[in-house]
């Protein structure tokens, strides 16, 4: 019965709270004084403070020591008992946790939650003298803590207090400082790197020539020969892989708010728990303006707990200043007094940018000035960005640009459930990295070989001005990631055998830091005296299908982009049946997966209403899949796991199903959310084709 009737008369506190006129809201908070002191100042006022009466609320409301009422936090519904948690009253006589209110204040909201009251005497920005005897905190504008005042702050507050106070303290933004070297220092044990070298191996170079053998007397002006490069093996130990700097550059504008910003704390509560002791995370939020919600730091129990209280507090208000945003995060990634093997930024938005290109004046959008150039390649600190469209009204365009100018990928995701599952997939890649700073190198033996050309995708690649030697710059690679680059030699006459080429890699262990020189096979072909009739190597088949699908892709945007539709939807469905062809006499995986892929992208371009809602956005995404040779999203998460996995590895499509497996959660989450609310058509399980409005 006791606990009923604690229910009851919770209910009946907050809806007193709520009906309580705005104009007594702003009264100041404090424990009326007993009728024989009424005329007398509490022992801890502060000197020239004017003392004022208690509020409706106040009277109304029994104040902390009072018996028989069990007062509760508006925000967390724990109770708040004298001794417990930290106090905050504020000047609406209203009193939450200091440590729930505080987050809440620290994310910019002013304004009471239960009252709607806006406050001018918010939590972390200075102290007046502590009620001692409630233990709480009053907080005033002036002179916010530092150092020995945030100290005096935990020993004014520590009164009656059990808990580790100093550790929610920590978990408290400091203001925002000119230099972001207060990242948190890295512990990496030595034995690892022993560990790791003794079982990761290193890199496979193989070759596929186009043909075996071709006649001695024939000239060969394009002969084509697929390098293909595989990753070593993943490792399941945490630490016997290369720790993380992640900075995640989150989109918090208004159009974010509901059922978006829910999903998107639930994809962000996943990254976190993803992450191990040795990776650090520091998040920015990004609307008009930009804000760094903490450092980098350590994602132990403490820094998961301090990650997730961040991000539940976030809420949706303002414009897209997307430039803002990764400025504020390439500032981190800068000014990094230690640097973790790996670090990678992800953005999310849902919109377009209306800061930055507000007096474009129609002109054409350089998006690649979105980018800071101190992380561009070739920059002291470059590092990858990986894009995600949120919905069908993000700037796909900029996102894609912003991913392609720093080497990243752009991923789509236009279903309500697949945020999650989308950054389920990178962050298997980048939990997974093996390799970094890969090269290839191409040296061409027998006199009269030349390198013609050199079908790298969106990788930098070059041929020598002898044409007798050329590179790839290929980067990072995850754990069993796979790279296949097709070259064209012209190859002359010859008797007996030809040497063509030799392939060789360098690169850096991830997780040793060791440099790693890598020779691969020459190769050779047979020189005949007469005519062969060969077969084409199906590697290198395979390889020529899938670099013309991507070119006649980037001619249908093309023609979309000038408002040809009925050309673009030409170009896509006869690629398509040229691979069907093909598909019909081959049990290759690569030709189902791009046929499918091409009558999505047909379906999405048929018209200028859904190619502007999802049709740009999603070959876009295509195409940053195929010129990367890297996993993205495109669509909902039943697409992640179908359409082109031959660009996921193991770690993948690990994590993908462990996301996956967790589905069920985001339904009980947008039933009890007060901020999520159910998509209306709700029937039990999160539709996976819904699109965003």
């Amino acid at each position: 019965m006791a606990p009923a009737w604690d229910r009851a008369k919770r209910a009946l506190i907050s809806k007193l709270c709520i009906r309580i006129p705005a104009r007594q809201r702003a009264l100041e908070d404090a424990p009326p004084p007993p009728p024989s002191a009424a005329a007398a100042p509490p022992a801890h006022a502060v000197p020239g403070e004017r003392l004022k009466s208690p509020s409706v609320s106040a009277r109304r409301l029994p104040s902390s020591g009072s018996r028989g009422t069990k007062k509760v936090c508006a925000i967390c519904l724990g109770g708040m008992k004298t001794g417990g948690q930290a106090l905050f009253t504020a000047e609406c006589s209203h009193e939450f946790h200091f440590h729930c209110i505080s987050s809440n204040v620290n994310h910019g909201n002013y304004i009471c939650p239960v009252c709607r009251a806006e406050w001018k005497e918010i939590p972390f920005q200075g102290t007046q003298p502590a009620d001692n005897s409630y233990g709480r905190a009053r907080v005033s504008p002036a002179n916010w803590l530092q150092d020995d005042g945030q100290m005096s702050v935990v020993r004014r507050l520590s009164h009656g207090y059990s808990g580790n106070l100093q550790e929610q303290l920590a978990a408290f933004r400091t203001p925002e400082a000119s230099i972001f070297n207060d990242d948190e220092s890295i512990d990496l044990q030595p034995e690892t790197a022993d560990e790791h070298n003794a079982v990761t191996g290193s890199v496979e170079i193989k070759t596929f020539s186009e043909f075996p053998a071709i006649e001695q007397s024939v000239r060969r002006q394009v002969f084509a020969i697929l390098i293909h490069l595989k990753a070593p093996k993943s490792l399941d130990s945490v630490s016997s892989r290369a720790p993380l700097d992640l900075v995640t550059v989150l989109d918090v504008s208004g159009s974010m708010s509901g059922t978006k910003l829910g999903l998107l704390k639930r994809a962000m509560s996943f990254v976190i728990q993803t992450l191990g002791p040795n990776d650090r995370l520091s998040v920015i939020a990004f609307s008009s303006t930009a804000q760094r919600l903490f450092p980098l730091r350590r994602m132990t129990l403490t820094g998961r707990q301090q990650a997730l209280q961040a991000i539940s507090s976030l809420v949706a208000s303002g414009g897209t200043n997307i430039a803002e945003g990764l400025k504020k995060g390439s500032k981190v990634v800068e000014d990094r007094r230690l640097k973790n093997p790996v670090c990678s930024i992800i953005l999310l938005s849902d919109g377009q940018d209306t800061h930055t290109f507000l007096t474009s004046g129609g002109a054409e959008l350089n998006y690649s000035m979105l980018v800071p150039p101190s992380i561009l390649p070739g920059a002291g600190h470059h590092v990858q960005i990986h894009t995600f469209g949120f919905g069908t009204d993000h700037d796909s365009a900029a996102m894609h640009a912003i991913a392609e100018t720093s080497n990243g990928t752009f991923s789509f995701i236009d279903a309500e459930g697949s945020i999650q599952d989308g950054f389920a997939q990178c962050m298997g890649g980048l939990l997974s990295v093996v390799v970094k700073d890969l090269r290839l190198c191409i040296e061409c033996i027998d006199e009269g070989v030349s390198l013609t050309s050199i079908k790298s995708g969106s990788y930098a690649s070059q041929v020598g001005g002898n044409e007798r030697s050329g590179s790839v710059d290929i980067g990072d690679l995850y754990a069993d990631e796979e790279r296949g680059f097709l070259i064209t030699l012209h190859v002359p006459a010859a008797h007996g055998q030809t040497v063509l080429i030799k392939p060789r890699c360098t690169y850096l262990d991830a997780i040793t830091m060791e440099n790693i020189q890598l020779h691969g096979e020459e190769v050779t072909i047979q020189r005949t005296a007469f005519r062969v009739d060969c077969k084409m190597s199906p590697e290198v088949e395979r390889e020529w299908h899938r670099i013309q699908t991507t070119e006649d892709m980037s001619a249908a945007r093309s023609a979309a982009e000038d408002g040809s539709f009925a050309q673009a939807v030409s170009i896509l469905e006869g690629r398509r049946r040229i691979l069907e062809l093909h598909a019909a006499h081959s049990s290759d995986s690569q030709f189902s997966a791009l046929i499918k892929e091409l009558r999505e992208m047909q379906d999405r371009v048929e018209s200028q209403q859904r190619y502007e809602e999802s049709g740009r956005a999603y070959m876009l995404s295509g195409l940053s899949s195929h010129s990367w040779q890297r996993a993205t999203a495109r669509g909902d998460s039943t697409e992640l796991t179908t359409l082109m996995h031959t660009y996921q590895t193991p770690s993948m499509v690990d994590m993908l199903q462990r996301s996956q497996t967790l589905l069920p959660s985001v339904v009980e989450m947008m039933h009890r959310s007060p901020t999520v609310a159910p998509p209306k058509s709700f029937s039990g399980h999160l539709p996976t084709s819904r699109h965003f409005a």
